[in-house]
């Protein structure tokens, strides 16, 4: 059986860019490129106080390429698996592995990264299509080499988890293909 390739793309909404981001416009091509060129598109949205569903916050950017036949899923937490239909969604899409992009890196992505490969999910992580901003201990740019580090060396008994560049993942996508 051939696996679908399946993009989540998170928090890549209107609220969270109101941040001061590290690289929005480079990031924001990475994810596209990457949207483009996969098989099934997962976007998923935070709702909260400040970013309840509708509200200008919420929704997505508008220079983001949005397919048809994209899925959407919200959620109230960092961890993108908690309280949601996304591992059941991954079931049926058959996806495997599943990469991720997206923002922020040091809480929703990690958060994501962490608790679905502890279900058993494998991982290619686009480790320059995902962002975040300076925290008062290290910069942007040194908060994502570092998750992407963790990412990379991250163990976890039968689960293949990768971070690769969006141009190593399209790489390996025209691979697949051929």
């Amino acid at each position: 059986m051939t696996t679908a390739k399946v993009l989540l793309v998170i928090d890549m909404q209107n609220g969270v860019f109101s941040e001061p981001l590290f690289d929005p416009a480079g990031r924001i091509a990475s994810v596209n490129q990457l949207i483009d060129a996969t098989d099934k598109v997962v976007f998923i949205q935070h709702t909260d106080g400040w970013m309840k569903e509708g509200s200008e916050a919420w929704k997505l950017l508008d220079e983001l390429h949005q397919p048809a036949g994209a899925h959407y899923l919200n959620k109230t937490a960092c961890d993108a698996f908690f309280a949601t239909e996304l591992t059941t969604l991954l079931q049926d899409l058959a996806a495997s592995p599943v990469t991720l992009c997206g923002c922020m890196t040091d809480y929703c992505i990690d958060a994501t990264i962490k608790n679905g490969a502890s279900q058993g999910v494998n991982l290619l992580i686009a480790g320059d299509a995902h962002t975040t901003v300076d925290s008062p201990f290290a910069s942007a740019q040194q908060l994502i080499a570092h998750h992407n580090q963790v990412w990379a060396n991250l163990t976890v008994p039968g689960v293949e988890i990768q971070v690769k560049t969006s141009g190593e993942i399209l790489q390996l996508w025209r691979d697949d293909a051929n």
